[in-house]
This record gives structure tokens, C-alpha cells and sequence, in this order.
């Protein structure tokens, strides 16, 4: 505690790193606060404490998937149904990925992620499922070997891109697009690289594809050499060949 003021308070407060001078010094210490037994259990979910909660999703995720093959990430709408040819397309994309020497990483949930582990699973790869909390999530799907969930979707995201050796990105909708162009950043900012991203199917991708290259790159928002950061195909053999190629497999 610092020199006391003229009625006789503190005018300067050490607690650990932090400094609090004149109207922010408080009337309570750290040890106080930590061995006081009373009060509501507000305290774990102050700032402080998530970033416990923060490291400890990092050290869970590290320690899990630290020993992964070679792997790639497979994303795509949690909401395509089971009968459709884009399942049909993840189921077959997964098990070639096993077949060029990959493990499958995707977010845990149905629709096309449940499509791509299902895929790793029957070609007897590694199947892994990311999942988030979510109030509407359905939970990991039955196809997945090793299942980490998250609560924080920055960590996740995290995982996704430093155990993966490249992306094949599936019709989806919001989530999809995020990690996409997450993704796309990392690359155009040379914060990771040998990255390749491929879009399958070129009906769904080929919308925002021309909104990049005529409105976003005609205007000066971007570079023409930024359409050249991932591809788009329709060919599960190409779409694996791509990855491949680019990751030196």
C-alpha cells in the first residue's frame, strides 16, 4: 500500500502488476479476496478467471493434438442434410484424405462435418471433431475418434488452422465463411504458409468468387494475386490433389 493522503487513505495501491492511485485505490487485497469464503460464486466468471479457462482450452487442445498426422481441415454447413450429393461429396472427401495419408479435422457437428469424419472413419483414418459450446449445438457426432470441445471459438479456431496442413471448404453458411476468409488473412498476410485452401463446389463458391474479383478487388479493396489463394473445384480427386500437392505430400 502506498503513502496515505491528508485523512489518512491511501493514495497509492499495489495489487501485483496493477497500480491504483487515488479514487481507484480499493479497500480490499488479493489474498483477502482469495481465502474470503463469503459471497456468490460471481468471481468465476470475472475477466481474470476466463483467462484461466482460456489457457487451460489451449493446453487441452495442445496436449490432445499435438500427435496428429499430418491432417486437414474439412468445413461446411452443419445443416446439410444426409441424403444430398454435398454429404455424399464430404463422406468421399473424408476418405480420400485418409487414402493420401491425412487425418480429418472438422468441427464435430452434423451435416457435412459429421460427412468428412464419417469418410475418415470408414477408411479407418483419424477422425476428429472440434466442438463448440453452443446453446443449439447438437454435440459431436458419432463419427469421430477424438473430440475436444471449446468454449471459446477464438481457441478453436486456433487449433483448426495450427494442426491442419490446408483447408477444403464445403457449402455452409456463417461459420464456413468465417473460417474461410480467417483462413484467407493468414495466407495473404504470410502469418502462415504452404496453406492451400480449396472451395469445393464451384455452383455455390462461383457468387463469391465474382463478388471478390468485380467488386471487392475493382474497387482496390484487395489484390488481383488474392484470387490466386485458394481454388475452386467440383472433383474430389482434384480437390485432394490440390492439398496434397501444396503440402508436399
Amino acid at each position: 500500500m502506498g503513502s496515505p493522503g491528508a485523512q489518512g487513505e491511501p493514495q497509492e495501491q499495489y495489487l501485483g502488476p496493477v497500480v491504483r492511485r487515488r479514487e481507484q485505490v480499493t479497500h480490499d487485497t488479493t489474498d483477502r479476496r482469495l481465502l474470503d469464503t463469503e459471497g456468490d460464486s460471481e468471481w468465476v466468471h470475472t475477466d481474470p478467471w476466463r483467462v484461466m479457462r482460456i489457457q487451460s482450452e489451449f493446453v487441452e487442445g495442445f496436449g490432445t493434438l499435438a500427435e496428429l498426422p499430418s491432417a486437414i481441415s474439412v468445413f461446411g454447413s452443419a445443416r446439410t442434410p444426409a441424403d444430398t450429393p454435398e454429404y455424399d461429396a464430404g463422406v468421399a472427401i473424408g476418405r480420400a484424405l485418409v487414402e493420401a495419408g491425412f487425418a480429418v479435422i472438422t468441427g464435430g457437428g452434423p451435416g457435412a462435418m459429421e460427412a468428412a469424419n464419417k469418410g475418415a472413419r470408414e477408411a479407418n483414418g483419424v477422425s476428429v471433431g472440434l466442438g463448440i459450446e453452443l446453446p443449439f449445438e447438437q454435440g459431436l457426432n458419432e463419427h469421430v475418434d477424438i473430440g475436444v470441445n471449446f468454449r471459446y471459438f477464438f481457441v478453436r479456431k486456433m487449433m483448426f488452422v495450427k494442426y491442419a496442413q490446408g483447408f477444403v471448404v464445403l457449402p455452409g453458411g456463417l461459420g464456413t465463411l468465417d473460417e474461410l476468409f480467417e483462413a484467407l488473412t493468414l495466407v495473404q498476410t504470410r502469418k502462415v504458409t504452404r496453406f492451400p485452401i480449396v472451395l469445393f463446389g464451384s455452383a455455390y463458391w462461383s457468387g463469391l468468387v465474382d463478388w471478390l474479383r468485380d467488386t471487392v478487388i475493382a474497387q482496390g479493396k484487395a489484390s488481383e494475386k488474392d484470387l490466386l489463394l485458394f481454388h475452386v473445384t467440383d472433383s474430389v480427386d482434384e480437390a485432394v490433389a490440390l492439398v496434397t500437392k501444396e503440402t508436399g505430400k
